[in-house]
Formats: structure tokens, sequence, C-alpha cells
């Protein structure tokens, strides 16, 4: 005779089987992790063209959402190559002013020999590579050979990245043809388990993401070109490749006075002290100060969540997730500042009840 379960055992154990299924799916899933992070910001950001290119194909979503793949494969990779080629050709001038720059190091400006520390040092800097020019190229052949396997694991991680890439493309085009059944589905089950209110977590989510990614996109754009246009008319002999290389680093906030330094310090080391001087006043005048303007005025626009919490969201999930938190870490903490205003909305209803 078949034993009878209690009530608590019958609600306990389809919830430990779910947990369990719930554990096995996440163990099969956690490699796509982030491919699929990348591929839901990038589909929510672009849904507006997905959403146009559905309606000039008539609803057919299968075709839409290969013309939108394909739009965006066109736009990630296009970028890239041409980037790999830009590089080829950047440092194929750069590597012959460097072994000049080695061979015959510029003498130390003027200007900067009584400055406190800096300027001994660089005397001492110059008069070392005058005195021996073959050291520096030594060593860093010395560096290379000792660290091979670092240098391996670099190129395997290109590779790895790059199929990476591969996955949120294709992994787009399901985004892009079942996006809105997903987005449906998704509310009635979370609406089941935490109930209406889910739907403003849900709003706080998307405004937020779409605010971060056109704030930090746009804002390191802007900041490319500036900086860019200031290399340029420094006489910076590669100014478009410091141009993406700030754009990359705008990114990260407060990376871009690592770009513009950079290139400043070049320009000083050869000799040019009034153009170096002019590209570090520009980079902390303008290219920095477009930062601290355009990135609160872009997400304030679009997102009412406040920007300081916006900042340590993109610094903190920067540190918890990589590259792929500059937009995970707001999201979360988007959702929990929506929590948080409700909470404090019933607090206040219950208060002026009483």
């Amino acid at each position: 005779m078949l034993k009878d379960y209690s009530p608590f055992s019958r609600r306990i154990v389809p919830w430990m089987a779910l947990f369990g299924l719930a554990l096995l799916a996440f163990m099969v899933v956690t490699p796509f992790l982030v491919p699929i992070a990348w591929a839901g910001v990038l589909a929510y950001a672009s849904w507006p063209v997905a959403h146009h290119v559905r309606r000039w194909c008539g609803g057919r979503d299968a075709l839409a959402a290969s013309l939108t793949t394909a739009l965006a494969a066109f736009t990630l990779f296009l970028p890239l190559l041409w980037l790999a080629w830009l590089a080829q050709q950047e440092i194929s001038r750069v590597y012959p002013a460097l072994q000049a720059f080695l061979a015959a190091p510029p003498p130390v400006p003027e200007t900067l020999h009584d400055l406190p520390w800096l300027g001994d040092w660089l005397m001492q800097q110059q008069a070392h590579l005058a005195a021996n020019p073959q050291g520096i190229s030594a060593a860093a052949k010395a560096w290379l050979a000792a660290h091979v396997n670092e240098v391996a694991m670099l190129a395997g991680g290109v590779g790895r990245n790059l199929i990476k890439l591969i996955f949120v493309v294709v992994i787009l085009f399901f985004f892009y043809r079942d996006g809105a059944r997903i987005v449906h589905e998704l509310r009635h089950v979370l609406a089941r388990f935490i109930g209406p209110q889910v739907h403003d977590y849900l709003h706080a989510a998307g405004t937020t993401t779409r605010a971060v990614v056109y704030g930090i996109l746009l804002t390191a754009v802007v900041q490319g070109i500036a900086a860019g246009l200031g290399y340029w008319v420094a006489g910076l002999a590669s100014p478009v490749m410091f141009g993406v290389l700030t754009a990359v680093l705008a990114l990260i906030p407060f990376g871009t006075p690592v770009a513009w330094g950079v290139a400043g310090l070049w320009l000083l080391l050869q000799g040019e002290t009034g153009a170096a001087i002019g590209v570090w006043i520009w980079g902390a005048a303008v290219v920095s100060q477009l930062d601290n303007v355009l990135r609160p005025l872009f997400i304030s626009s679009v997102s009412p969540i406040p920007f300081l919490l916006v900042l340590f969201g993109v610094l903190g999930g920067l540190l918890a997730f990589g590259l792929v938190g500059l937009f995970v870490g707001p999201i979360v903490l988007a959702v929990a500042w929506a929590v948080w205003r409700e909470w404090a909305a019933h607090l206040e209803e219950e208060i002026t009840a009483d």
C-alpha cells in the first residue's frame, strides 16, 4: 500500500526538482552567458531598427531577423576589420620611428631641464639610451622570450573573443526573431512569482539599458573624434589610431586621460614640447570634460536613475563581470533602485493612510 505524502512534501518536492533543473540548466548555459548578455544589450539597443525592418518585411519574422542580423554583423565586423588594417598601417610607420628614436634619442627639451625630479630622470634616460642604443632592443627581446606563454595566451584570448563575437551574432538572430515572444513570456512568468510590480522593474531595466548604451557609446565616439582632431592638429604621427584608442578607453570612466596622456608624452619624447603641452591642455579641458557633460546628459534624458548609481554600476560591473559589466552593472542597480522606490512609495501610502 502506497504511503500518502504530507502536504508539505507535496509542495517541497516539486520546488526541489525545479531548483535542481534550474541549476543544471545554469551549468549548461554558463559558457554562453557573456555572449547572451552582449546579444541582449545589442538587441535591446537596436530594437527600433529591428521593428522598422520587420514592418518593411510585412511581418515575416525570419526574413526580418536575417536582414537585421546581417546589418548588425556588418556593423560589428566592418569596424574591426578596418581597425586591424589601420593598426597594421600605423605600426608599419611607428616601428621605424621607434627604431630611429632608440638609435638617436633626441635631447631633453630645455624647458624640462629645471623641473624637479622629472628633468634629472629624463636626462639620465636620454644619456643611457645614447650610450647603449641596443640595450632597449635586447631587453625587449629578452622580455618577449621570457613571456612567450603570456603572448600565446593573449593570442588565444583574441581567438576566443572572436568566437564569442560570432556567438553574439548567432544569438542576435533568435533575439530579433523571437524577442517579442520572449519578453512577453518573461513578463508573464515573473508576474506569477513576483506580482504585477515586476512590470515596473522591467521598465527600469529597459530604460537604463537604453540610457547606458547610448550614453556610454555616444560619449565615447564624440570623445574619440575630439581627441583625434587634437592629435591631428598637434602633428601626431598616428592621429586616427590614437583617436580610436581614446574612444575605446572612454568606455571606461576616467580612462581618457591615459590615451591623451600617452599621446602627449610621445610628442614630448620627440622634442615637440609645445605640441605635447597643447595635447594635454586639449585633453584635460575638452576631451575629458565631454565625459562629464555628455554622459550625464544622455543618461538623464532617457532614464530617471541618479547618475551616481550609473557610475557605481559601470565601475562595479566592470570589475565584477568584465567589459559586459559596463551595461550589466547599471541594470542591476536600476532594478534595485526601482524596488527601493516602490517600497518607499508603499511606505508613504501606509503613513498617509494612518
